[in-house]
């Protein structure tokens, strides 16, 4: 009986790359693994085929080697069966470790004490507290070390006992086909270690579930989305395991004043179309909850934006410190009386292309643009 093309098993075209590769195979290993087809002859001999397939295409020589002269490459003494040599186990290991978890799996310590889980918790905080900088405190429900039984699990007076499935090694290892299998013991769960006689207080589980307060500085210069780490502030450890860490996600709360970007703070002032024509000046409040003076020049124009040097924001331990930046939109008078309307007019007549540069500027170019039109037409 012929064999399948390898690239026909994996389902992928012969220009499929490695991870297309993997990837192919990560997903049928998934659906034919023993472990998940329990005496189906079928799903074994599958999972077999994907096993020889992907070994080979995998591997750049034999891959060449297959493209050129098929599956003769390895056979006749071309390099033997390709399906399960003493190289392969560990070829494949970090395929099987991802796709069922035959290795690793959460962090353990001695004894099989297992690692507690990290902690999030989300803070939200005011501009001016990433200015200035804050303590906080924190009410975190978590789980604690049971002080009951100090964190074993086992009742007061008792200690767990090494299983006697994997002799307290915590995996145990099966042969499937033409290889074997190492997976975490079923009875101890890859601890290594059986309770008998469960603590009361915390049901052999070695912790409890408690609020906790902590107290957490926050830095002047956060910005939104920093992180912040309080190691071992996370979960207590299952059965007297080392906890986990605690991260604190900051998002700043939107200013009604302010806009940041990075170290540089940006807002936006209305001033009147005498103050842009004449030149004048006027006060904006700073984030440390002062106020800088902005100087307007004779003929601003809306739009212009002005540098107040050192009134940003801190640069996280840092000793610079960034700028604020305010624009000038000249604001158009509304409402007027029959009296600004008049005064409005009168200027209107005194004006010329060298009050009004830019409208002139405009105007001439939309003209030429017209007459060239009708040039054409």
């Amino acid at each position: 009986m012929s064999k399948r093309d390898y690239y026909e098993t994996l389902g992928v075209g012969r220009d499929a790359d490695e991870a297309a590769l993997k990837s192919a195979f990560r997903k049928k290993a998934m659906q034919y693994h023993p472990d998940r087809n329990p005496d189906d002859a079928e799903a074994e001999a599958k999972f077999k085929e994907l096993n020889e397939a992907y070994q080979v295409l995998s591997d750049g020589q034999k891959r060449a080697a297959y493209d050129r002269f098929g599956h003769q490459a390895f056979e006749n003494g071309g390099g033997g069966h390709p399906g399960f040599g003493g190289d392969f186990a560990s070829s494949m290991s970090d395929i099987f470790e991802e796709l069922f978890g035959m290795s690793g799996g959460r962090r353990r310590g001695a004894g099989g004490r297992e690692r507690g889980a990290d902690l999030r918790y989300n803070m939200d905080i005011t501009l001016e507290e990433a200015f200035a900088g804050k303590s906080a405190q924190l009410r975190i429900p978590t789980t604690v070390s049971c002080e009951a039984c100090s964190g074993t699990g086992a009742k007061p007076g008792s200690k767990p006992k090494t299983c006697g499935t994997c002799g307290g090694h915590g995996r145990v290892r099966a042969s499937q086909g033409f290889f074997s299998v190492e997976r975490t013991c079923p009875t101890c769960q890859g601890r290594g270690q059986v309770i008998e006689d469960p603590c009361g207080n915390c049901s052999g589980s070695g912790r409890i579930t408690k609020e906790r307060v902590l107290s957490v500085n926050i830095p002047a210069g956060v910005e939104d989305g920093t992180r912040i780490r309080l190691a071992n502030e996370g979960e207590a450890g299952f059965r007297g395991g080392p906890p986990g860490d605690l991260y604190i996600f900051l998002s700043i709360e939107p200013h009604a004043f302010f806009q940041r970007d990075g170290q540089d703070l940006y807002c936006r002032a209305p001033v009147s179309m005498v103050t842009a024509a004449l030149g004048g000046a006027f006060e904006v409040p700073t984030i440390d909850g002062g106020r800088a003076q902005v100087k307007v020049p004779e003929g601003t124009q809306s739009g212009k934006r002005f540098r107040l040097s050192g009134k940003g924001m801190p640069v996280l331990r840092s000793k610079a410190v960034g700028d604020l930046y305010v624009q000038v939109d000249v604001e158009t008078p509304r409402a007027l009386t029959k009296r600004q309307k008049e005064l409005l007019a009168e200027f209107e007549k005194e004006s010329s292309k060298d009050t009004q540069p830019e409208t002139a500027g405009f105007f001439a170019k939309a003209k030429a643009f017209w007459d060239g039109l009708a040039k054409e037409g």
